[in-house]
């Protein structure tokens, strides 16, 4: 800009200036360049490029007039880049000797009785000088020492991250971070490995197979849930209705989980997000109840001979006593002897049902008209009015399962509904839906199933009631999946509303070919 302005004023007497502002400018770019290309010499190249500066200003200082101009300012900029760059010491230096040299001139100038204030101007500017390297400087080094705590503090979180990426890749219970609305913020291999493609940014109320953990976060967040629950995940359910055919596939299909909530210390930020940690469960109560099977298989065969004998001998012998006896008292106690007997032969039966390996005859079979006809048995084996079951379906429905299979099935599911439903109109129902697939919901009027009791429906052995062994649930599932079908208990809402309730669903496999018709 001094070139320029000096260019125009050419005819006033400025050439010489123009001149050493040219040969100023070609130096600056020549040191310009040697710093790029040439950095092992740091503070010698700055020192000869700063005392050029200091010269050069020097000679424009003396042909303006000294004192009577203004380029006495131009000093500030070498030496606030020598507080800048330099260590503190050599910009004093560089101040003290443009201070000394403003002096002089100013003093010349007095001796020649050109300006009689040249030294209090001088001693001005040279205050000025000092005091700029001295602010300049102490600001210098606060930034370089805040700079140098940054990048401590950059390669300390640096390292952290290292480690929590390693942590979380090497981790076998999934991660997932998500923010208050449900949104993925990041999922770590395992979790991606449970949960299927789950992308950040997508919410967990967008994917239909997670819906139960979606559920679950939601009743968390609202101070009605618990932060641990067990849901069951259908990441590859695709798999299931293609029609995949191996009993393993069938398994993996679905997935049993222990999801566990936490929040996140994220006070003072913009964003709130919450931990959810993933924990596959079901290996391990597959595992369990393969332990519990081989205990009880080892008992079959001593049950068989040894329990159903004798079974048969006190049932033979109750009912010749009941057609000798009158008396009121003695009926109902032989009642109670029969009763007994035939729950312990139902539970003979059931625990024999284990080893038998029920091949299924996978027949087309029509859901709707096969429902409908069990639900009018089931009312009337029952004695209920024909108002306390309600069948619904949106369209026919065919599917390939064994009759007999799926019978034993509803009526297990059934006559778990009947016990705790309350027997009113509507109190228990079958729905039929085939939307994006085909499910049958089994669902009463009863309490929801508490999270503790949820964790072992289908475990062989566990039962809360005193009038079974454990096994229809149990049994239910295997028969399920000898079908190639899902048998799970699930927390849902009908029509994605607030009303949501527990009920049991058996996914069906749809082979190609067969499947809704609307």
């Amino acid at each position: 800009m001094l070139l320029v302005y000096l260019s125009l004023e050419r005819g006033s007497g400025g050439y010489p200036l123009v001149q050493l502002c040219m040969v100023y400018l070609a130096l600056a770019i020549a040191f310009g360049l040697l710093s790029l290309y040439n950095q092992r010499q740091f503070l010698l190249q700055l020192s000869a490029q700063i005392g050029f500066d200091i010269v050069v200003i020097s000679l424009l200082y003396l042909n303006a007039g000294g004192g009577r101009s203004a380029l006495a300012m131009l000093y500030l900029f070498p030496l606030a880049a020598v507080a800048i760059l330099a260590p503190l010491l050599l910009a004093l230096l560089c101040a003290a000797l443009v201070s000394l040299f403003l002096l002089a001139e100013g003093m010349y100038q007095i001796l020649m009785l050109q300006n009689d204030m040249a030294m209090m101007q001088a001693g001005l500017y040279g205050a000025a000088l000092f005091a700029v390297v001295l602010v300049v400087s102490r600001m210098a080094a606060r930034l370089i020492g805040q700079e140098e705590v940054a990048v401590q503090q950059g390669c300390a979180l640096a390292v952290e991250q290292a480690i929590n990426a390693l942590v979380m890749a090497d981790m076998d219970d999934g991660i997932v971070v998500v923010g208050r609305d449900g949104a993925v913020m990041t999922v770590n291999p395992a979790a991606a490995q449970m949960l299927g493609a789950v992308e950040p940014g997508i919410r967990l109320a967008d994917m239909p197979a997670l819906q139960a953990i979606s559920q679950a976060y939601a009743d968390w967040l609202q101070g009605v849930g618990q932060s641990a629950a067990f849901v069951t995940v259908k990441p590859r359910l695709s798999a299931l209705q293609a029609g995949a055919e191996e009993r393993g596939a069938r398994r993996e299909a679905a997935a049993h989980l222990k999801v566990r909530f936490a929040a996140a210390d994220t006070a003072g930020l913009a964003a709130e997000c919450s931990v959810i940690f993933l924990q596959d469960v079901t290996a391990i109560e597959n595992q369990a109840q393969q332990l519990k099977l081989a205990a009880m298989g080892r008992l079959t065969a001593s049950i068989a001979h040894e329990v159903r004998n004798p079974l048969s001998a006190i049932g033979h012998a109750t009912a010749l006593l009941g057609e000798d006896l009158s008396s009121p008292v003695q009926l109902r106690l032989l009642k109670i002897v029969g009763d007994n007997v035939e729950r312990v032969n139902r539970m003979v039966e059931d625990i024999l049902q284990l080893s038998r390996k029920v091949q299924a005859n996978n027949e087309p079979l029509d859901l709707g008209s096969f429902l409908a006809e069990l639900k009018a048995e089931f009312q009337e084996t029952h004695a209920l009015a024909s108002d306390v079951i309600v069948l619904e379906q949106s369209g026919l429905a065919m599917v390939h399962f064994d009759a007999l299979h799926l019978r034993e099935i509803v009526l297990n599911l059934l006559n778990n509904a009947v016990r705790y439903a309350s027997g009113s109109p509507a109190s228990m129902r079958l729905a039929v839906l085939v939307d994006g697939g085909l499910e049958l919901h089994v669902q009463d009027d009863g309490a929801i199933i508490p999270l503790e009791v949820r964790a072992h429906l289908f475990e062989p052995f566990y039962t809360t009631s005193n009038k079974g062994v454990g096994l229809g649930l149990y049994l239910a599932r295997e028969l399920c999946l000898n079908n190639g079908a899902l048998l799970d208990y699930e927390y849902r809402s009908d029509g994605g509303g607030s009303d949501a309730s527990g009920r049991f669903v058996v996914t069906f496999k749809v082979p190609p070919g067969v499947g809704p018709v609307n």
